[in-house]
C-alpha cells in the first residue's frame, strides 16, 4: 500500500464526489459511504476506475464496505488483489 495509490484514489474520488472541491479534509480513514459521498452508483464508478488504473479484476463478493469504505480500505484492498 503505497502513498502513490492512495493520492490516486483520493484524486479520484475529489474529482468524482467532491467535483473537483478539494478544499475540505479528506482523511484516508474517512468512510465515504457513512459521510455521503459515495452511493451504489459511485462504487460501481470506483470499481471500474479500480480495475482500469490498478490492473486488478474486482468480483461481486468483494464489492462490500470492508473493502471499500475509506481510502485506507480501498489502498489496502489493491494491494491485496495485486499481490495474487
Amino acid at each position: 500500500m503505497t502513498d502513490e495509490t492512495r493520492t490516486a484514489i483520493r484524486a479520484f474520488v475529489v474529482e468524482n464526489f467532491l467535483f473537483g472541491d478539494d478544499s475540505h479534509p479528506l482523511p484516508a480513514d474517512l468512510s465515504l459511504i457513512d459521510n455521503d459521498l459515495i452511493d451504489s452508483t459511485g462504487i460501481l464508478e470506483l470499481v471500474s476506475f479500480l480495475e482500469e488504473r490498478f490492473a486488478i479484476q474486482v468480483a461481486d463478493a468483494d464489492i462490500v464496505p470492508a473493502n471499500l469504505d475509506t481510502i485506507d480500505r480501498i489502498a489496502g484492498f489493491i494491494s491485496r488483489k495485486q499481490a495474487t
